[in-house]
């Protein structure tokens, strides 16, 4: 019987909230014949042992061999990522008053780390005496309190923040990712595979059967 070609595509990382771990749980496969492929879905790749790590590396080579000895009729080919980083997660992970409460310490660091930031800069390159400088050299007099290039400021500082983060409210000005979304992309994408590198130099990585 001539052999069936399998494409399997791996994803980088997957979340996964039952002990079993099975094959549409970490990529997708495409075949021709409907029934390899139904079969192969439906295949368990792993199960986390309750005193195990929540998290485990699985090599495509042992996706491959477990598929293999499955159907032995199939030819696979590999066209995703050679590793898969598991991590088994709770239910309730995003439920509960402890996640509100995450959010909101967040924003509030994120509120006060944003305009200590702001202050200290302004500080630092003396922004006030700049201010009053430019005041003088154009209006020829001392300000007066609050004056209408402070505003302008305020509001251009504002403005120039929510257009270099492409995000306002529930709202984006544009289609385009913002940059907290990409360096959040880069950050888990460096974390993946440090985690992979690791698993593969400590000898954890799951690469047989």
């Amino acid at each position: 019987m001539a052999n069936v070609d399998v494409y399997l595509k791996c994803d980088r990382n997957a979340e996964v909230q039952a002990e079993d771990v099975f094959m549409t749980d970490i990529g997708s496969l495409q075949c021709a014949d409907t029934a390899v492929a139904a079969k192969l879905k439906a295949l368990k790749v792993y199960h986390f042992g309750k005193s195990e790590s929540k998290r485990c590396v699985i090599s495509s080579l042992k996706i491959v061999e477990l598929m293999e000895n499955t159907c032995p009729n199939i030819s696979v080919q590999i066209v995703g990522e050679p590793d898969v980083l598991v991590e088994w997660v709770s239910v309730d992970r995003h439920k509960g008053w402890q996640q509100w409460l995450k959010a909101a310490l967040v924003c509030l660091v994120s509120f006060f780390g944003t305009a200590f930031t702001i202050m200290a800069y302004h500080n630092d390159v003396g922004i006030n005496e700049i201010f009053t400088e430019v005041y003088k050299m154009v209006m020829n007099r001392e300000p007066q309190g609050l004056n209408t290039l402070e505003v302008s400021y305020s509001i251009g500082l504002a403005a120039g923040i929510i257009i270099f983060f492409n995000h306002i409210g529930g709202r984006r000005l544009t289609k385009d990712p913002t940059p907290i979304e990409v360096a959040m992309r880069n950050y888990e994408e460096d974390v993946d595979k440090a985690l992979i590198a690791t698993a593969e130099r400590e000898g954890r990585e799951k690469d047989s059967i």
